[in-house]
């Protein structure tokens, strides 16, 4: 049980839906928890504006704008520990994270993969790219896992999964829609229960 507010640091790269469901659940009360920090992979995310607008810290963190990547890891940790963070949730982020990030904050990082893993996971299965190959299988189901991180794509521990049925005339956009609408649902809840130690996790 945390004896403090947790902080949690949230990465995203693109417009920040997933960010605005952690603020709005946090908003709510389904999460007891304070995002600290918004690192985004690229400068011209939108969800920088969402965090910025509530008054969160933001970070744009490239790899490529360091000497070293070594120094880019430890950049980052550094800010991380600037803002006291205990919990990273990946949303929309599609960068591997550095091993030493992994390794400081073990059974700490979560994401949201928009199919039931371990199908459809892997490197370049993300967004549409995901919806497109489950219509493509004849798959009559699909849904959303959210999952411990750790240094390869998609391999961490399945903390919880929500089904959603594929509908005959489905397209991607309409797949995808109603899989982020039961994304916003569940991963709000499971970072909570995760920050509760609701899970029994390997040390």
């Amino acid at each position: 049980m945390q004896k403090h507010m947790a902080h949690v640091a949230v990465f995203i790269s693109g417009s920040g839906t997933g960010l605005q469901a952690f603020i709005d659940a946090g908003k709510s009360g389904i999460l007891k928890a304070k995002i600290a920090l918004v690192v985004s992979s690229r400068s011209d995310a939108f969800g920088l504006e969402r965090a910025r607008m509530v008054g969160i810290d933001t970070f744009v963190f490239k790899i490529k704008k360091y000497p070293k990547p070594e120094e880019a890891a430890d950049d980052l940790l550094h800010r991380l520990r600037a803002h006291e963070v205990d919990y990273i949730a990946l949303a929309g982020y599609l960068k591997l994270l550095p091993g030493e990030i992994v390794r400081a904050y073990r059974n700490r990082i979560v994401n949201i993969h928009p199919a039931l893993l371990p199908q459809y996971g892997g490197k370049g299965m993300y967004g549409h790219h995901v919806h497109e190959a489950v219509l493509a299988s004849g798959d009559t189901e699909t849904g959303c896992s959210v999952h411990l991180v750790n240094e390869k794509y998609d391999e961490g521990r399945i903390l919880e999964q929500i089904r959603v049925p594929v509908i005959p005339g489905d397209t991607p956009d309409t797949l995808a829609h109603r899989v982020q609408e039961q994304e916003h649902k569940l991963y709000p809840r499971v970072l909570e229960k995760l920050i509760q130690g609701e899970y029994k996790l390997d040390d």
